[in-house]
C-alpha cells in the first residue's frame, strides 16, 4: 500500500514581539506551518493570527519577498514587526479610531494629531471603508478588524490603558506634535477667541475669571485654561518631552 503523500511544510520564525498574536502552540522561537503551494504567504502569515498591518519585511530564506511569494516546501520565512517610526507614504499622516478608543482619540487631538473617531459601533465594513476613503491609519484592538481587505493602513493597540496607548502610537508613527490647536470634542482646527465674541456661551464664574479663550472652527466648542489645564498640560509635557518639540 502507497503512503500518502506528506504536505509540504516551511520552517516558520515569528519575532518575538509578533509571538502574541498567535496560538499558543505556535509561540516557540520556530514552528513549522503546513502550505499548500497555492495561498501567498501573505495570507499564511495572517491565517496564523497576525494581521499584515503589524508585520514588516517577509524573509524567504534570508532574502526580502513580496507579500503575494507563494512558500514551496522547506523554505525558512522570518516575520518581523514593522519598523519604527512607521513611515505611511501617499497621504498626510492622519488617524481613525474604533469606539472603544475615545480617550486614546482626546489625547491625539491634545497634542495636535488628526484623530477622527467614531464614537458608535459602525461596524467593521464601515470603519474599513473610512479608512480607505479618508486614507486614514485605522486604529484599533479588534485584530479580526485589521485582517479587512479594504483597509487603507492600520494598527494594532495593545495596551488598554490610555498612557500605554498613547506612548505606543507616538512611538510608532512619530507625528508632528502641536498641542492645544485641535479641538478634542470634534477633531477641528482651534483658532484665538476674542472675549467678547464666545462671552454669552460661558458661565458667569467662567466670564469673570479668564480672558484667554480659543474656539473651534467647526463646532464652536469654546476653550480656556480651566481647572483640568494642569492635568492636560502634564499630557503635552510628558509627550513633547519624549516624542517632539512644540511646534504649535
Amino acid at each position: 500500500m502507497s503512503s500518502l503523500p506528506t504536505r509540504p511544510e516551511i520552517l516558520l520564525r515569528l519575532d518575538p514581539e509578533l509571538r502574541f498574536f498567535v496560538a499558543a502552540a505556535r509561540r516557540s522561537e520556530e514552528t513549522r506551518v503546513a502550505v499548500d503551494g497555492v495561498s501567498s504567504l501573505g495570507h499564511v502569515v495572517e491565517s496564523l493570527g497576525v494581521p499584515l498591518t503589524e508585520a514588516g519585511p517577509l524573509l524567504v530564506d534570508g532574502r526580502e519577498v513580496p507579500r503575494s511569494h507563494v512558500p514551496a516546501d522547506g523554505e525558512t520565512v522570518e516575520v518581523v514587526p514593522v519598523e519604527r517610526p512607521q513611515r505611511v507614504p501617499g497621504a498626510p499622516l492622519r488617524f481613525l479610531l474604533d469606539v472603544h478608543l475615545g480617550t486614546l482619540a482626546r489625547r491625539l487631538r491634545l497634542l495636535g494629531v488628526d484623530a477622527a473617531y467614531e464614537s458608535t459601533d459602525i461596524g467593521d465594513a464601515a470603519l474599513a471603508a473610512r479608512s480607505a476613503a479618508e486614507r486614514r491609519v485605522l486604529l484599533s484592538r479588534d485584530r479580526g478588524l485589521l485582517h479587512r481587505r479594504e483597509l487603507w493602513a492600520g494598527a494594532f493597540v495593545r495596551s488598554d490603558r490610555p498612557d500605554e496607548q498613547l506612548r505606543d502610537i507616538l512611538g510608532r508613527f512619530a507625528p508632528r506634535l502641536a498641542p492645544w490647536t485641535r479641538c478634542t470634542a470634534c477633531n477641528g482646527t482651534l483658532r484665538a477667541a476674542d472675549k467678547a465674541t464666545v462671552a454669552t456661551r460661558l458661565e458667569g464664574g467662567t466670564r469673570r475669571t479668564y480672558d484667554v479663550f480659543a474656539e473651534c472652527e467647526a463646532c464652536g466648542r469654546v476653550y480656556w485654561r480651566g481647572a483640568h489645564h494642569a492635568q492636560l498640560a502634564e499630557i503635552v509635557d510628558q509627550a513633547l518631552a519624549e516624542f517632539g518639540e512644540d511646534t504649535a
